[in-house]
């Protein structure tokens, strides 16, 4: 009601009482009831008008205060950058913020009293959204409690806003439905950036999961936090064996001060640092691993140690090898410009010498060392044109047995001179192989004469012939003072020998023995606990290979 009819009303039952009442009264005069009442009802009239008076005005501060309220209510929804919906009981639209209107384009529509599926025809666009919000917020009302989901709304450019949804049903306290308070906050960024974290993540995983190399991290105290699968194919220990273990104590004992000097540099000059070392697999083999670590900076700070390691074991076995063939051509080139220039006066020397031993009984025993060592000489040359002539092998079959019996004939007269005893064990099956004889029998007489001179004065010299799975294996141990690992390491390359009057060519020529016929030479050896030479050869001929593998 308004205010000129709320007047009029009050002026017209005022009048009314004012007439009415002093009509009444006037029938009633001249009693002097009547002037009681008169007085009475003007006192009444005072009263009830300034009751009225004062009701209408609290009912005015009351509404002005729920005006102000209200308006608060508008301003706060309308400065929030979510979606502010209050709706009844019914699902109608009571009031909504600026944001909501212009998400849903119902800026210039009436909205309120509307339902959603209602509004769904002012927005072409919009309208299943608005339909599929009907079927959400009734889910909100069966469950009965407050309900969070997220919500995907399509804009005209193409591109979607994700919204973290909040529906709060409310209920009278006879459980029908009163209200529905829905806020939905625009999560479109945090999503995006959600996703770019999960890519890096998944990124992240894959380079460290999948990585072909050995992938590990440290603390700042060098202990190991995580490893990668990669870690266990190559060095045999799983994760659990590793991880929480320091850096230090599973490096080897000789690259430990290594390691702790390059590890201290990185965290000092936050800068990276290779390294190469020799690492012991889990199941007892030696692998060369070659490491790049290098500092995890987070926020400026370094947070720990990144390392990436990969087993360069074969390559550097390959570059061994590629090195020993090259030194064979050198000694091949330079024997056979060499040995030919010695042999010529190395003849004549020979014949003077045999002649003066004809001719001077006197100094018999200088001529006996002279051909001695013009003997000697001549077999380094001989061993020399081994090495330089490629020779043309003629395999055929041979008893493996027969031709080790006949070496051992050979060297018994040697071993005796050394007080060495040589024994032969014979646990193979098979004695016939495709080879070439005379080189076999170079290729024994050179190793079992080299145990023979390393076993100690009352010693055994072992020899072993077994067979399997096609190849017949022959070992040699001795009980001498055995080899260094470096002496190992070195073992048949051209012209180094632990010998005072060794040439190195022996071994050499082994090898290359070996090679032509595809077999494998190994050595095992403890220094005081002797040497085992071990030697496969496949029982049919195969193709040789590059070089004889040699592996200590």
């Amino acid at each position: 009601m308004d205010k000129k009819r709320l007047l009029g009303l009050f002026i017209f039952i005022s009048l009314f009482w004012v007439f009415g009442t002093n009509y009444l009264l006037d029938l009633l005069e001249p009693s002097s009831l009547a002037y009681y009442l008169k007085r009475g009802k003007e006192f009444l009239y005072i009263l009830v008008t300034g009751w009225l008076l004062y009701y209408f005005m609290s009912k005015r501060e009351e509404l002005n205060a729920s005006r102000e309220d209200e308006k608060r209510l508008s301003t706060l929804i309308n400065s929030m950058v979510d979606f502010v919906n209050f709706k009844d009981g019914e699902g109608r639209w009571i009031e909504s913020n600026e944001f909501g209107l212009k998400l849903f384009n119902l800026e210039n529509v009436d909205y309120k009293g509307k339902k959603d599926s209602e509004l769904a025809e002012h927005t072409d666009f919009y309208a299943d959204a608005l339909r599929y919000c009907e079927t959400s917020d009734e889910e909100a009302w069966k469950n009965g409690k407050i309900t969070r989901l997220e919500e995907v709304i399509p804009l005209p450019d193409g591109t979607e806003k994700t919204f973290d949804t909040i529906k709060v049903p409310l209920f009278h306290s006879d459980g029908n439905r009163k209200g529905l308070v829905i806020i939905g906050r625009d999560i479109t960024e945090r999503k995006r950036v959600e996703q770019l974290l999960e890519e890096s993540r998944q990124q992240y995983k894959s380079l460290f999961e999948y990585n072909t190399e050995i992938v590990y991290m440290t603390d700042l105290d060098g202990t190991i936090m995580k490893v990668n699968p990669q870690f266990k194919a190559v060095t045999g220990y799983s994760p659990e064996e590793t991880i929480g273990k320091n850096i230090y104590d599973i490096s080897p004992d000789r690259f430990k001060e290594k390691v702790k000097e390059d590890f201290t540099s990185i965290l000092e000059h936050k800068k990276p640092r290779t390294c190469e070392f020799e690492f012991r697999h889990k199941n007892g083999g030696q692998i060369t691993l070659q490491c790049t670590a290098l500092p995890i900076i987070v926020n400026g700070q370094i947070a720990g140690i990144i390392g990436y390691g990969k087993d360069v074991t074969m390559l550097r076995q390959a570059e061994e090898r590629l090195r020993r063939t090259e030194k064979l051509s050198v000694v091949g080139e330079l024997s056979a410009s060499v040995a030919h220039e010695i042999r010529n006066p190395l003849t004549s020397l020979k014949g003077f010498v045999q002649l003066m031993q004809l001719e001077d009984e006197k100094h018999q025993f200088y001529y006996q060392i002279m051909q001695e060592e013009l003997d000697r000489i001549n077999h380094i040359v001989g061993e020399l044109l081994l090495l330089a002539k490629p020779q043309d092998i003629c395999f055929t079959k041979a008893d493996i047995q027969t031709i080790l019996f006949n070496v051992i004939s050979l060297l018994k007269t040697e071993a005796s001179m050394h007080n060495v005893e040589i024994e032969f064990l014979l646990k193979s099956d098979v004695f016939m192989i495709e080879c070439e004889p005379n080189q076999l029998k170079q290729l024994f007489i050179n190793i079992i004469k080299n145990a023979i001179e390393a076993s100690n004065e009352g010693g055994k010299v072992v020899i072993t012939l077994l067979s399997a799975d096609e190849q017949v294996t022959i070992l040699v141990k001795d009980d001498g003072c055995g080899m260094s690992e470096e002496r190992l390491n070195r073992i048949g390359e051209p012209f180094y020998s632990s010998k005072e009057k060794g040439t190195g060519l022996g071994l050499t020529v082994s090898f290359k023995i070996v090679q032509s016929h595809n077999g494998s030479i190994h050595f095992n050896s403890e220094k005081g606990n002797g040497t085992e030479a071990v030697i496969k050869l496949p029982v049919k001929k195969q193709a040789p290979v590059a070089e004889a593998e040699l592996t200590i």
